[in-house]
Protein backbone atom coordinates (compact mmCIF):
# COMPACT_ATOMS: atom_id res chain seq x y z
CA UNK A 1 0.00 0.00 0.00
CA UNK A 2 1.28 3.47 -0.42
CA UNK A 3 1.95 5.29 2.69
CA UNK A 4 0.13 8.22 3.65
CA UNK A 5 2.54 11.79 3.05
CA UNK A 6 1.90 14.79 4.92
CA UNK A 7 3.61 17.52 3.93
CA UNK A 8 4.02 21.30 5.78
CA UNK A 9 4.21 24.41 3.33
CA UNK A 10 5.22 27.18 5.83
CA UNK A 11 5.82 29.64 2.44
CA UNK A 12 7.24 32.99 3.24
CA UNK A 13 6.52 32.37 7.30
CA UNK A 14 9.15 32.03 10.48
CA UNK A 15 11.58 32.99 12.20
CA UNK A 16 14.14 32.40 14.96
CA UNK A 17 11.89 32.51 18.15
CA UNK A 18 8.82 31.01 16.10
CA UNK A 19 10.79 28.25 15.18
CA UNK A 20 12.12 27.05 18.26
CA UNK A 21 8.57 27.75 19.94
CA UNK A 22 6.88 25.88 16.99
CA UNK A 23 9.72 23.10 17.31
CA UNK A 24 8.95 22.56 21.19
CA UNK A 25 5.34 21.98 20.65
CA UNK A 26 5.50 19.91 17.53
CA UNK A 27 8.49 17.54 18.90
CA UNK A 28 6.31 17.26 22.41
CA UNK A 29 3.46 16.62 20.48
CA UNK A 30 4.60 13.85 18.58
CA UNK A 31 5.09 11.82 21.57
CA UNK A 32 1.52 11.42 22.21
CA UNK A 33 0.50 10.37 18.29
CA UNK A 34 1.21 7.12 16.20
CA UNK A 35 2.60 7.96 13.03
CA UNK A 36 3.00 4.68 11.70
CA UNK A 37 2.80 4.56 8.03
CA UNK A 38 2.73 7.51 7.63
CA UNK A 39 5.34 10.17 6.38
CA UNK A 40 5.63 13.72 7.62
CA UNK A 41 7.58 16.63 6.16
CA UNK A 42 8.56 20.13 7.00
CA UNK A 43 9.15 22.57 4.61
CA UNK A 44 10.02 25.91 5.75
CA UNK A 45 11.95 28.75 4.01
CA UNK A 46 15.28 26.93 3.21
CA UNK A 47 17.46 29.66 5.46
CA UNK A 48 15.44 27.73 8.51
CA UNK A 49 16.40 24.06 7.18
CA UNK A 50 19.59 23.93 9.56
CA UNK A 51 18.14 25.38 12.59
CA UNK A 52 14.95 23.11 12.48
CA UNK A 53 16.34 20.10 11.53
CA UNK A 54 18.63 20.49 14.84
CA UNK A 55 15.52 21.14 16.64
CA UNK A 56 13.08 18.49 15.41
CA UNK A 57 14.91 15.03 16.10
CA UNK A 58 12.07 12.66 15.84
CA UNK A 59 13.22 10.22 13.39
CA UNK A 60 10.13 9.91 11.58
CA UNK A 61 9.90 13.69 10.43
CA UNK A 62 11.83 14.59 7.28
CA UNK A 63 12.71 18.04 5.80
CA UNK A 64 11.89 19.47 2.48
CA UNK A 65 12.60 22.82 0.26
CA UNK A 66 9.90 24.91 -1.32
CA UNK A 67 12.15 25.53 -4.41
CA UNK A 68 15.36 24.58 -6.36
CA UNK A 69 17.04 26.14 -8.96
CA UNK A 70 17.39 24.69 -12.30
CA UNK A 71 20.67 24.93 -12.20
CA UNK A 72 23.19 23.22 -9.90
CA UNK A 73 25.90 26.03 -9.24
CA UNK A 74 27.31 29.33 -10.99
CA UNK A 75 26.54 32.65 -11.54
CA UNK A 76 22.97 32.51 -10.29
CA UNK A 77 22.23 35.30 -7.60
CA UNK A 78 19.78 34.00 -5.07
CA UNK A 79 19.44 30.55 -6.27
CA UNK A 80 19.63 27.26 -4.27
CA UNK A 81 20.71 24.03 -5.43
CA UNK A 82 19.21 20.57 -4.98
CA UNK A 83 22.87 19.60 -3.64
CA UNK A 84 22.83 21.98 -1.33
CA UNK A 85 18.94 21.52 0.03
CA UNK A 86 20.32 17.97 0.09
CA UNK A 87 22.92 18.99 2.16
CA UNK A 88 20.80 20.59 5.05
CA UNK A 89 19.25 17.24 5.76
CA UNK A 90 16.38 17.92 3.23
CA UNK A 91 14.94 14.55 1.56
CA UNK A 92 12.06 16.00 -0.44
CA UNK A 93 11.35 19.36 -2.50
CA UNK A 94 8.37 21.13 -4.19
CA UNK A 95 8.52 21.60 -7.52
CA UNK A 96 6.04 23.59 -9.56
CA UNK A 97 4.37 24.77 -7.02
CA UNK A 98 1.47 27.05 -8.28
CA UNK A 99 2.73 30.27 -6.50
CA UNK A 100 6.09 29.56 -8.84
CA UNK A 101 4.68 28.79 -12.02
CA UNK A 102 1.75 31.95 -11.42
CA UNK A 103 4.29 34.66 -10.20
CA UNK A 104 7.69 33.61 -11.60
CA UNK A 105 5.96 32.28 -14.44
CA UNK A 106 7.55 28.69 -14.50
CA UNK A 107 6.87 26.89 -17.54
CA UNK A 108 6.33 22.86 -17.59
CA UNK A 109 9.69 22.61 -19.03
CA UNK A 110 11.64 24.32 -16.27
CA UNK A 111 9.33 22.43 -14.20
CA UNK A 112 10.68 18.96 -15.48
CA UNK A 113 14.44 20.64 -15.67
CA UNK A 114 13.62 21.03 -11.80
CA UNK A 115 12.59 17.97 -11.07
CA UNK A 116 15.32 16.48 -12.68
CA UNK A 117 18.04 18.16 -10.73
CA UNK A 118 16.20 17.21 -7.77
CA UNK A 119 16.41 13.09 -8.67
CA UNK A 120 19.94 13.82 -9.62
CA UNK A 121 20.71 15.69 -5.94
CA UNK A 122 19.24 12.47 -4.10
CA UNK A 123 15.85 14.32 -3.63
CA UNK A 124 12.30 13.31 -4.08
CA UNK A 125 10.60 15.89 -5.75
CA UNK A 126 7.00 16.81 -4.99
CA UNK A 127 5.47 18.16 -8.53
CA UNK A 128 2.60 20.27 -7.90
CA UNK A 129 0.00 20.29 -11.10
CA UNK A 130 -3.25 22.23 -10.88
CA UNK A 131 -5.82 24.69 -12.76
CA UNK A 132 -7.45 28.08 -12.03
CA UNK A 133 -11.19 28.69 -11.72
CA UNK A 134 -10.82 30.32 -15.10
CA UNK A 135 -9.64 26.64 -16.52
CA UNK A 136 -12.19 24.68 -14.36
CA UNK A 137 -15.12 27.61 -15.18
CA UNK A 138 -14.55 26.75 -19.15
CA UNK A 139 -13.86 23.45 -19.24
CA UNK A 140 -10.17 23.27 -19.94
CA UNK A 141 -9.00 21.60 -16.44
CA UNK A 142 -7.94 18.09 -18.76
CA UNK A 143 -6.37 20.21 -21.25
CA UNK A 144 -4.80 22.41 -18.98
CA UNK A 145 -3.45 19.24 -16.32
CA UNK A 146 -2.82 16.79 -19.68
CA UNK A 147 -0.33 19.47 -20.58
CA UNK A 148 1.15 19.66 -17.64
CA UNK A 149 1.48 15.47 -16.65
CA UNK A 150 2.73 15.08 -20.46
CA UNK A 151 5.61 16.97 -19.55
CA UNK A 152 6.57 15.70 -16.89
CA UNK A 153 6.03 12.06 -18.30
CA UNK A 154 8.02 13.10 -21.28
CA UNK A 155 10.85 14.90 -19.19
CA UNK A 156 11.21 12.37 -16.78
CA UNK A 157 11.17 9.06 -18.91
CA UNK A 158 11.71 6.18 -16.11
CA UNK A 159 12.33 8.62 -13.89
CA UNK A 160 9.40 9.72 -12.85
CA UNK A 161 8.74 6.87 -10.49
CA UNK A 162 10.85 8.59 -7.85
CA UNK A 163 8.15 11.87 -7.97
CA UNK A 164 5.09 12.72 -6.00
CA UNK A 165 2.45 14.18 -7.67
CA UNK A 166 0.36 16.84 -5.99
CA UNK A 167 -2.68 18.37 -7.02
CA UNK A 168 -3.69 21.58 -6.12
CA UNK A 169 -6.40 23.32 -7.82
CA UNK A 170 -5.27 26.88 -7.68
CA UNK A 171 -8.66 28.18 -7.07
CA UNK A 172 -8.56 26.75 -3.74
CA UNK A 173 -5.20 27.52 -2.57
CA UNK A 174 -5.20 30.37 0.33
CA UNK A 175 -9.00 31.27 -0.56
CA UNK A 176 -10.40 29.07 2.57
CA UNK A 177 -12.24 27.28 -0.48
CA UNK A 178 -11.03 23.58 -1.12
CA UNK A 179 -12.52 21.02 -3.32
CA UNK A 180 -14.77 18.41 -1.39
CA UNK A 181 -13.18 15.08 -1.13
CA UNK A 182 -15.39 13.85 -4.09
CA UNK A 183 -14.22 16.54 -6.32
CA UNK A 184 -10.51 15.98 -5.70
CA UNK A 185 -10.98 11.95 -5.80
CA UNK A 186 -12.26 12.19 -9.30
CA UNK A 187 -9.54 14.47 -10.39
CA UNK A 188 -7.01 12.07 -8.89
CA UNK A 189 -8.55 9.11 -10.08
CA UNK A 190 -8.47 11.06 -13.57
CA UNK A 191 -4.92 11.73 -12.98
CA UNK A 192 -3.49 8.23 -12.13
CA UNK A 193 -5.95 6.93 -15.30
CA UNK A 194 -3.74 8.84 -17.46
CA UNK A 195 -0.84 8.01 -16.15
CA UNK A 196 -1.54 4.41 -16.13
CA UNK A 197 -2.21 4.49 -19.78
CA UNK A 198 1.54 5.13 -20.14
CA UNK A 199 2.61 2.68 -17.30
CA UNK A 200 0.47 0.69 -15.15
CA UNK A 201 2.72 0.03 -12.81
CA UNK A 202 3.91 3.48 -12.28
CA UNK A 203 0.65 4.57 -11.55
CA UNK A 204 -0.73 1.77 -9.43
CA UNK A 205 2.60 3.29 -7.29
CA UNK A 206 2.82 6.75 -7.35
CA UNK A 207 1.67 8.57 -4.05
CA UNK A 208 -0.35 11.33 -5.05
CA UNK A 209 -1.58 14.19 -2.62
CA UNK A 210 -3.70 17.07 -2.46
CA UNK A 211 -3.20 20.48 -1.59
CA UNK A 212 -5.90 23.37 -1.23
CA UNK A 213 -7.13 24.79 2.08
CA UNK A 214 -6.48 21.69 3.95
CA UNK A 215 -7.48 22.02 7.60
CA UNK A 216 -7.92 19.12 10.23
CA UNK A 217 -11.64 19.31 9.60
CA UNK A 218 -11.71 17.92 6.19
CA UNK A 219 -8.84 16.09 6.43
CA UNK A 220 -9.95 12.64 7.06
CA UNK A 221 -13.05 12.93 4.41
CA UNK A 222 -9.99 13.44 1.99
CA UNK A 223 -7.41 10.92 3.14
CA UNK A 224 -10.73 8.36 2.80
CA UNK A 225 -10.79 8.59 -1.04
CA UNK A 226 -8.92 6.03 -2.75
CA UNK A 227 -6.41 8.18 -4.78
CA UNK A 228 -5.58 10.72 -2.17
CA UNK A 229 -2.43 9.52 -0.69
CA UNK A 230 -1.58 12.61 1.66
CA UNK A 231 -2.06 16.08 1.93
CA UNK A 232 -0.20 19.54 1.30
CA UNK A 233 -0.71 21.74 3.87
CA UNK A 234 -0.24 25.35 3.52
CA UNK A 235 -1.62 27.95 6.53
CA UNK A 236 -2.62 25.13 8.79
CA UNK A 237 1.06 23.63 9.25
CA UNK A 238 2.06 26.50 11.19
CA UNK A 239 -0.54 25.92 13.89
CA UNK A 240 0.90 23.25 16.08
CA UNK A 241 -1.95 21.86 17.26
CA UNK A 242 -4.00 21.66 13.71
CA UNK A 243 -1.21 20.52 11.77
CA UNK A 244 -0.73 16.87 14.96
CA UNK A 245 -4.30 16.37 14.89
CA UNK A 246 -3.77 16.78 10.50
CA UNK A 247 -0.78 14.17 10.82
CA UNK A 248 -2.43 11.15 12.63
CA UNK A 249 -5.98 11.59 10.40
CA UNK A 250 -6.61 8.83 8.11
CA UNK A 251 -6.83 5.35 8.40
CA UNK A 252 -3.42 3.53 7.62
CA UNK A 253 -4.32 -0.32 6.16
Amino acid sequence: MRPILIIANWKLNGNWSFNEEYASLFSNGLKEIDLTGRQIVICPPSIYLQQLNGLILDQEIYFGGQDLSDEISGAFTGEVSGVMLKEFGCRYVLVGHSERRLRHQESNELVVKKALNAIAAGLTPVICVGETLEQRQSKQMEEVLSAQVDSILQGLGEQVEQIVLAYEPIWAIGTGQTATAEQAQEVHGWLREKIGATNRSVAENLQMIYGGSVKSDNAKQLLEMPDIDGLLVGGASLVVPEFLSICQTGEVI
